[in-house]
């Protein structure tokens, strides 16, 4: 590729949401991105204008502090400095990155910056890169954080909804329906986990019985969202792989599930690896309950937070 591509001249501000690996069922295969019923954005940000020379970087948010300090190890300037390469580029940008997601939240943190800055990068160049493509590279960077490639956080953050994993040749992810009429409880207890070292909490090998298990439970998931059958997608959302293993790693999970029941919730799980969690209910009487209680005893730290959501069926956008 060459200067010939359009740079678009305009600061633009482009908007990644926070999002759910696994939602449970489907370990490493499904993802869903999240939206505040408040209107509160739950996401990062990155603003792109275009510049002389280079990549200037910088970082601002309510986070930025648990970023690398050095702008040359954060991966919003990797991502930049990987287009304008990419491109042929001898000019350069101006980027910045607005940290709102914490760190290690299994909130899809680092998949939003990356999402955010390689949307931001790809519009402001005049979309180099299709669909596809730009999701391949959102799936190789984030990688590089979390240390190995997976789609469960990207793939929604980007797209927006509800999204199953393909890993097909030519298909990374398809929307799946989803029930627009669930609330989803998120609450973050302001503690960070590695992705890394939660991963290490698994077992290397899983009994047969396990994988039937779960097999099943995704599959019938996936079914009942399409056949539109609430009831039995709830009874299918569970954790056979990864929930057994974490639970005990996350301060006050189990006893936040068990109240969350008997608050009338239908089912609880963890939002990727941990430490938030996620609840659901088509009340949402019982979700402000269940907002309100996780308020008051599972958020441990300052900076915790809770947030009653719809899933964000619109994805990346520039706002």
């Amino acid at each position: 590729m060459n200067q010939a591509v359009n740079v678009s001249q305009e600061m633009l501000t482009v908007y990644a949401p926070a999002s759910m690996g696994n939602v449970g069922v489907g370990f490493d295969l499904l993802g869903a991105a999240l939206s505040p019923i408040d209107g509160s954005l739950l996401g990062d940000r990155v603003m792109i204008s275009a510049a002389d020379f280079g990549v200037n970087f910088s970082q601002v948010g309510e986070w930025a502090h648990k970023l690398p300090a050095e702008g040359k190890d954060n991966i919003v300037y990797q991502c930049a400095e990987f287009f304008l390469y990419k491109l042929d580029r001898k000019d350069g940008v101006n980027i910045s990155l607005e940290k709102n997601l914490p760190v290690g939240s299994g909130l899809g943190s680092s998949a939003s910056s990356v999402v955010a800055a390689l949307y931001a990068l790809n519009e402001h160049f005049g979309k180099p890169f299709d669909e596809q493509a730009l999701l391949g590279l959102m799936g190789e960077f984030e990688g590089k954080i979390s240390g190995s490639v997976h789609y469960d956080n990207v793939a929604p953050c980007y797209l927006g909804g509800m999204q199953l994993m393909l890993n097909a040749q030519d298909k990374a992810c398809a929307a799946i329906p989803s029930f627009d009429n669930w609330y989803w409880v998120v609450a973050y207890p302001g503690i960070s986990l590695s992705t890394a070292k939660m991963r290490e909490l698994l077992p290397s090998q899983y009994d047969k019985a396990v994988a039937i298990d779960f097999g099943r439970n995704l599959s019938a998931f996936v079914h009942a969202s399409y056949q539109q059958d609430a009831a039995l997608a709830i009874e299918m959302l569970k954790d056979v792989l990864a929930e057994p293993y974490r639970a005990a790693a996350i301060p006050g999970y189990t006893d936040a599930r068990s109240a969350l029941a008997e608050l009338g919730m239908l089912t609880t799980g963890i939002s990727g690896s941990g430490p938030t969690l996620f609840s659901v209910t088509d009340d949402l009487a019982t979700a402000e309950k269940a907002k309100d209680w996780l308020l008051k005893n599972y958020i441990s730290q300052s900076g915790g937070f809770a947030h009653v959501c719809k899933l964000d069926q619109l994805g990346t956008r520039c706002v």
